[in-house]
Protein backbone atom coordinates (compact mmCIF):
# COMPACT_ATOMS: atom_id res chain seq x y z
CA UNK A 1 0.00 0.00 0.00
CA UNK A 2 1.53 3.33 -1.04
CA UNK A 3 1.06 6.95 0.00
CA UNK A 4 -0.90 7.40 -3.22
CA UNK A 5 -3.84 5.68 -1.52
CA UNK A 6 -3.83 8.34 1.18
CA UNK A 7 -3.77 11.06 -1.48
CA UNK A 8 -6.63 9.47 -3.40
CA UNK A 9 -8.64 9.10 -0.20
CA UNK A 10 -8.02 12.73 0.72
CA UNK A 11 -9.13 13.82 -2.74
CA UNK A 12 -12.35 11.80 -2.41
CA UNK A 13 -13.19 13.26 1.00
CA UNK A 14 -12.53 16.79 -0.27
CA UNK A 15 -14.38 16.31 -3.57
CA UNK A 16 -17.55 14.89 -2.01
CA UNK A 17 -18.73 18.05 -0.19
CA UNK A 18 -17.34 20.40 -2.83
CA UNK A 19 -19.10 18.48 -5.60
CA UNK A 20 -22.39 18.53 -3.72
CA UNK A 21 -22.16 22.22 -2.90
CA UNK A 22 -21.38 23.03 -6.54
CA UNK A 23 -24.35 20.99 -7.73
CA UNK A 24 -22.11 18.60 -9.67
CA UNK A 25 -22.77 15.57 -7.46
CA UNK A 26 -26.19 14.48 -6.18
CA UNK A 27 -26.32 13.85 -2.46
CA UNK A 28 -26.27 10.06 -2.67
CA UNK A 29 -23.23 10.07 -4.95
CA UNK A 30 -21.44 12.58 -2.71
CA UNK A 31 -22.09 10.47 0.37
CA UNK A 32 -20.85 7.33 -1.36
CA UNK A 33 -17.69 9.11 -2.46
CA UNK A 34 -17.18 10.38 1.08
CA UNK A 35 -17.65 6.89 2.49
CA UNK A 36 -15.12 5.47 0.03
CA UNK A 37 -12.61 8.15 1.01
CA UNK A 38 -13.11 7.53 4.72
CA UNK A 39 -12.71 3.76 4.34
CA UNK A 40 -9.59 4.19 2.23
CA UNK A 41 -8.11 6.67 4.71
CA UNK A 42 -8.79 4.31 7.59
CA UNK A 43 -7.16 1.43 5.72
CA UNK A 44 -4.10 3.54 4.90
CA UNK A 45 -3.80 4.69 8.50
CA UNK A 46 -4.04 1.19 9.96
CA UNK A 47 -1.56 -0.22 7.44
CA UNK A 48 1.01 2.50 8.11
CA UNK A 49 0.72 2.18 11.89
CA UNK A 50 1.25 -1.58 11.67
CA UNK A 51 4.09 -1.24 9.17
CA UNK A 52 5.84 1.42 11.23
CA UNK A 53 5.51 -0.61 14.41
CA UNK A 54 7.38 -3.47 12.73
CA UNK A 55 10.27 -1.36 11.53
CA UNK A 56 13.40 -0.41 13.39
CA UNK A 57 15.88 2.39 12.97
CA UNK A 58 15.67 5.45 10.70
CA UNK A 59 13.27 3.73 8.28
CA UNK A 60 10.58 3.67 10.95
CA UNK A 61 9.73 7.31 10.37
CA UNK A 62 10.08 7.37 6.59
CA UNK A 63 6.89 8.51 4.87
CA UNK A 64 5.17 9.15 8.20
CA UNK A 65 3.73 12.53 7.27
CA UNK A 66 2.17 11.32 4.03
CA UNK A 67 1.07 7.90 5.21
CA UNK A 68 -0.09 8.63 8.77
CA UNK A 69 -0.70 12.33 9.27
CA UNK A 70 -2.56 12.71 5.97
CA UNK A 71 -5.14 9.93 6.51
CA UNK A 72 -5.51 10.94 10.16
CA UNK A 73 -6.22 14.51 9.09
CA UNK A 74 -8.66 13.35 6.43
CA UNK A 75 -10.58 11.33 9.03
CA UNK A 76 -10.71 14.19 11.52
CA UNK A 77 -13.70 16.09 10.10
CA UNK A 78 -16.04 13.17 9.29
CA UNK A 79 -15.22 11.33 12.51
CA UNK A 80 -15.68 14.47 14.61
CA UNK A 81 -19.00 15.16 12.90
CA UNK A 82 -20.24 11.62 13.51
CA UNK A 83 -19.11 11.59 17.13
CA UNK A 84 -20.92 14.87 17.75
CA UNK A 85 -24.13 13.20 16.59
CA UNK A 86 -23.80 10.02 18.64
CA UNK A 87 -27.09 9.42 20.42
CA UNK A 88 -29.02 11.93 18.31
CA UNK A 89 -32.45 10.66 17.23
CA UNK A 90 -33.27 10.20 13.52
CA UNK A 91 -35.15 13.50 13.29
CA UNK A 92 -34.51 16.70 11.35
CA UNK A 93 -37.17 19.06 12.75
CA UNK A 94 -36.39 20.47 16.20
CA UNK A 95 -38.08 23.23 18.18
CA UNK A 96 -38.35 24.69 21.66
CA UNK A 97 -42.15 24.24 21.48
CA UNK A 98 -43.06 20.84 20.01
CA UNK A 99 -46.74 21.33 20.90
CA UNK A 100 -47.05 24.63 19.02
CA UNK A 101 -43.96 24.99 16.80
CA UNK A 102 -43.20 28.29 15.07
CA UNK A 103 -44.55 28.38 11.53
CA UNK A 104 -42.73 29.32 8.35
CA UNK A 105 -44.09 31.64 5.68
CA UNK A 106 -41.42 33.40 3.62
CA UNK A 107 -39.08 30.41 3.72
CA UNK A 108 -41.61 27.97 2.28
CA UNK A 109 -41.08 28.85 -1.43
CA UNK A 110 -37.32 28.45 -1.00
CA UNK A 111 -37.82 24.80 -0.08
CA UNK A 112 -39.61 23.89 -3.31
CA UNK A 113 -38.49 20.39 -4.26
CA UNK A 114 -36.74 19.74 -0.95
CA UNK A 115 -37.17 16.15 0.30
CA UNK A 116 -38.23 17.32 3.77
CA UNK A 117 -41.41 19.32 4.22
CA UNK A 118 -42.25 21.93 6.85
CA UNK A 119 -45.11 19.87 8.25
CA UNK A 120 -44.37 19.06 11.88
CA UNK A 121 -44.43 15.40 12.83
CA UNK A 122 -46.86 15.87 15.69
CA UNK A 123 -46.87 13.96 19.01
CA UNK A 124 -44.53 11.22 17.81
CA UNK A 125 -41.85 13.72 16.78
CA UNK A 126 -42.42 15.75 19.94
CA UNK A 127 -41.86 12.67 22.10
CA UNK A 128 -38.66 11.74 20.28
CA UNK A 129 -37.33 15.27 20.61
CA UNK A 130 -38.15 15.59 24.31
CA UNK A 131 -36.44 12.29 25.04
CA UNK A 132 -33.28 13.41 23.23
CA UNK A 133 -33.23 17.11 24.16
CA UNK A 134 -35.11 17.62 27.44
CA UNK A 135 -33.34 20.94 28.07
CA UNK A 136 -34.50 22.50 24.81
CA UNK A 137 -37.15 24.91 26.09
CA UNK A 138 -38.42 28.43 25.30
CA UNK A 139 -36.38 31.42 26.44
CA UNK A 140 -38.24 33.75 28.81
CA UNK A 141 -36.69 37.23 28.99
CA UNK A 142 -37.59 40.50 30.63
CA UNK A 143 -37.09 42.71 27.58
CA UNK A 144 -40.10 43.82 25.50
CA UNK A 145 -40.89 41.73 22.43
CA UNK A 146 -39.90 44.32 19.77
CA UNK A 147 -36.45 44.71 21.33
CA UNK A 148 -36.04 40.96 21.56
CA UNK A 149 -36.94 40.48 17.91
CA UNK A 150 -34.39 43.09 16.87
CA UNK A 151 -31.77 41.41 19.04
CA UNK A 152 -32.68 38.07 17.46
CA UNK A 153 -32.07 39.56 14.03
CA UNK A 154 -28.63 40.78 15.10
CA UNK A 155 -27.68 37.41 16.61
CA UNK A 156 -28.85 35.54 13.51
CA UNK A 157 -26.67 37.79 11.35
CA UNK A 158 -23.69 37.24 13.67
CA UNK A 159 -24.12 33.49 13.27
CA UNK A 160 -23.95 33.87 9.51
CA UNK A 161 -27.58 33.00 8.81
CA UNK A 162 -29.23 34.43 5.73
CA UNK A 163 -32.16 36.55 6.93
CA UNK A 164 -35.13 35.71 4.73
CA UNK A 165 -37.81 37.82 6.42
CA UNK A 166 -38.64 39.67 9.62
CA UNK A 167 -42.30 40.30 10.47
CA UNK A 168 -42.60 42.58 13.54
CA UNK A 169 -46.40 42.30 13.51
CA UNK A 170 -46.16 38.51 13.88
CA UNK A 171 -43.01 38.61 15.97
CA UNK A 172 -41.40 36.24 13.49
CA UNK A 173 -37.94 36.00 11.98
CA UNK A 174 -37.15 33.49 9.25
CA UNK A 175 -33.63 32.63 8.14
CA UNK A 176 -31.54 29.97 6.45
CA UNK A 177 -28.40 28.50 7.96
CA UNK A 178 -25.82 26.77 5.77
CA UNK A 179 -23.72 24.02 7.31
CA UNK A 180 -19.94 24.32 7.20
CA UNK A 181 -19.02 21.10 5.47
CA UNK A 182 -21.54 19.95 2.88
CA UNK A 183 -23.38 23.25 2.73
CA UNK A 184 -26.71 21.75 3.76
CA UNK A 185 -29.52 24.30 4.03
CA UNK A 186 -31.46 24.31 7.31
CA UNK A 187 -34.28 26.79 7.80
CA UNK A 188 -34.89 28.55 11.09
CA UNK A 189 -37.95 30.34 12.48
CA UNK A 190 -37.66 32.53 15.58
CA UNK A 191 -40.94 33.49 17.22
CA UNK A 192 -41.12 36.25 19.83
CA UNK A 193 -44.31 36.65 21.85
CA UNK A 194 -45.09 39.10 24.67
CA UNK A 195 -45.26 37.45 28.07
CA UNK A 196 -47.73 38.18 30.90
CA UNK A 197 -44.91 39.79 32.90
CA UNK A 198 -44.22 42.40 30.23
CA UNK A 199 -41.22 40.60 28.80
CA UNK A 200 -41.12 38.10 25.95
CA UNK A 201 -41.00 34.39 25.26
CA UNK A 202 -38.73 33.23 22.44
CA UNK A 203 -39.28 29.98 20.55
CA UNK A 204 -37.03 28.66 17.82
CA UNK A 205 -37.50 25.96 15.21
CA UNK A 206 -34.82 24.57 12.90
CA UNK A 207 -35.68 22.22 10.03
CA UNK A 208 -33.28 20.51 7.61
CA UNK A 209 -34.15 20.45 3.93
CA UNK A 210 -32.52 17.05 3.36
CA UNK A 211 -31.76 14.02 5.48
CA UNK A 212 -33.78 11.82 7.80
CA UNK A 213 -31.55 12.65 10.76
CA UNK A 214 -29.42 15.72 11.41
CA UNK A 215 -26.74 14.32 13.78
CA UNK A 216 -27.93 16.78 16.39
CA UNK A 217 -27.18 19.84 14.24
CA UNK A 218 -30.57 21.53 14.59
CA UNK A 219 -30.68 21.22 18.38
CA UNK A 220 -27.11 22.50 18.65
CA UNK A 221 -27.98 25.45 16.41
CA UNK A 222 -30.98 26.41 18.55
CA UNK A 223 -29.00 26.12 21.77
CA UNK A 224 -26.18 28.28 20.38
CA UNK A 225 -28.66 30.90 19.17
CA UNK A 226 -30.51 31.09 22.48
CA UNK A 227 -27.26 31.33 24.44
CA UNK A 228 -26.09 34.26 22.31
CA UNK A 229 -29.48 35.94 22.46
CA UNK A 230 -29.58 35.61 26.24
CA UNK A 231 -26.10 37.11 26.49
CA UNK A 232 -27.01 39.96 24.12
CA UNK A 233 -30.11 40.87 26.12
CA UNK A 234 -28.35 40.72 29.47
CA UNK A 235 -25.28 42.65 28.35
Amino acid sequence: MRPSLSLAAAAAVATAPLGYRAGVLPLNAALLLLLAGVVASLAALVWRVVATARRRGPQAGRGWAAAVLLPAGVLAVPVTTLLAGVGAPPIHDVTTDPDDPPRFAAVAPLRAGAPNTLEHGGPQLAAAQRAAYPDLVPLDVGSPAPDVLEAARAVAAELGWEIVAVDPAQGLLEATATTFWFGFKDDVAVRVRPSASGGAVVDVRSVSRVGVGDLGANAARIQAFLARLRAALSG
